[in-house]
């Protein structure tokens, strides 16, 4: 990467964050394992939330637990401004399609997109800073955020910032599994890293009847399938083709027979964009091209918007920071250049009110298969939650040192 890095000395105080992670590193794993054999959904990881607050209450870090679910934890002095570390809690509602002993047990719900390695990370890299803090060796105050419901929008995060995960932070890192990328190495990039992302909802209702006389219905199966062809192919012409929207449909659904037009259907899907500005305009736009594309078949359409996230846009002291701790974990070969994805991530309200970044940690074994994120047969190398909790924790104290 094009990033200059801060100088920074040798330290025998980051040593020892490694030696205290490698120590670990077993205890980690098998955290790790138990969270991804005990899945929660959104803002139900209760069961989750208490693993994480007893292990920490076993190193006397206090923690502020969230009416549902997650925590605030906080380790170092009181005073100074704040470093916030951030990991993701809630599973998705997926089968676990994997042979490992430590495979889901609740059906239907599975750690399909790492979550239980972030926090397996972050646990870590706040038990390596406590270590020096009882030792008096911490310059400042680290917040550890165990977040719920990143996979529902717009967010947990939201929660988060109102019970005051980000009063007096000065910066805020995370790190998210990316499957395509080689354990070892971790992907980091100066701006956007993810696009914006909004949800949708469409619920046509019509007048229905025989097939044999589409006349004299409002054939609502031909306007659901007008919609969902068209409004991608829309919205493209109505945006500068640089914000890179994308609609994508997840269900669409009408009907029980072939010889009736139902009277009602639907369909739900995504509204993705990499550009921020035009993310600002969607939802106005979407709402009015649905009208007007289903307009000449009389049904009426229910529209159900959620405005969802904002892109995850990595402030360039912080990728600084973050890239600084990076190679000092794995080397510079450790370290490589991502693209901007379409992936929603609510890490980025956060970094709508205060400066960070987030890297991408490859859990990908080398020569071994590429998973992709949100399918039940996801596999990670277990050799990314130790490198995860050392970058996290490297990137706080660097950053409690320029603070």
């Amino acid at each position: 990467m094009s990033l200059e890095p801060p100088p920074l000395d040798a330290s025998p105080l980051l040593r020892r964050i490694d030696a205290a992670v490698d120590a670990m590193e077993q205890e980690l794993v098998e955290f790790r394992r138990d969270l991804h054999a005990h899945p929660e959904l959104a803002f139900a990881e209760t069961r989750t939330t208490e693993r994480v607050a007893d292990r920490l209450a076993a190193e006397d870090i206090g923690v502020q637990e969230l009416p549902k679910s997650g925590l605030i934890a906080q380790v170092g002095p009181s005073e100074g401004p704040v470093v916030a570390l951030r990991a993701d809690l809630d599973a998705l509602p997926v089968d676990d399609q994997t042979s490992d002993p430590w495979r889901s047990v609740v059906d239907g719900v599975a750690h399909a997109c790492g979550h239980d390695v972030h926090v397996a990370c972050l646990l870590g890299a706040g038990l390596a800073l406590q270590q020096l803090h009882v030792e008096g060796r911490l310059s400042g105050p680290v917040r550890l955020l165990f977040q719920p419901a990143e996979e529902i929008m717009p967010g947990g995060a939201l929660e988060m910032i109102a019970a005051g995960a980000l009063d007096d932070v000065s910066h805020a890192f995370g790190l998210h599994c990316d499957p395509s990328l080689d354990v070892g190495h971790v992907g980091l990039r100066v701006g956007a890293i993810t696009g914006a992302a909004d949800s949708m909802r469409v619920r046509l209702s019509g007048r229905g009847g025989h097939t044999s006389r589409p006349h004299l219905t409002q054939d609502l199966t031909y306007a659901l399938g007008t919609l969902i062809t068209q409004l991608p192919a829309a919205l493209s012409r109505r945006l500068d083709p640089r914000a890179g929207a994308s609609v994508v449909w997840g269900l669409v659904r009408a009907g029980s027979a072939t010889n009736v037009i139902p009277a009602a259907g639907e369909a739900a899907g995504t509204v993705r964009m990499l550009d921020a500005v035009a993310w600002a305009d969607a939802e106005c736009l979407v709402r009015g091209l649905i009208e007007q594309l289903v307009a000449p078949y009389g049904v009426t359409a229910e529209v159900t918007y959620v405005r969802g996230v904002p892109p995850v846009v990595n402030e360039p002291g912080s990728t600084a920071l973050l890239t600084d701790a990076v190679t000092r974990v794995l080397g510079d070969d450790g370290l490589v250049t991502t693209t901007q994805s379409l992936g929603g991530e609510d890490f980025g309200w956060y970094l709508e009110t205060v400066s960070g970044s987030m890297g991408r940690l490859g859990t990908r074994t080398p020569g071994g298969p590429t998973f992709d994120l949100h399918q039940g047969d996801l596999r990670i190398d277990e050799r990314a939650v130790a490198i995860g909790a050392k970058v996290l924790a490297h990137s706080a104290f660097v950053a409690l040192r320029d603070a």
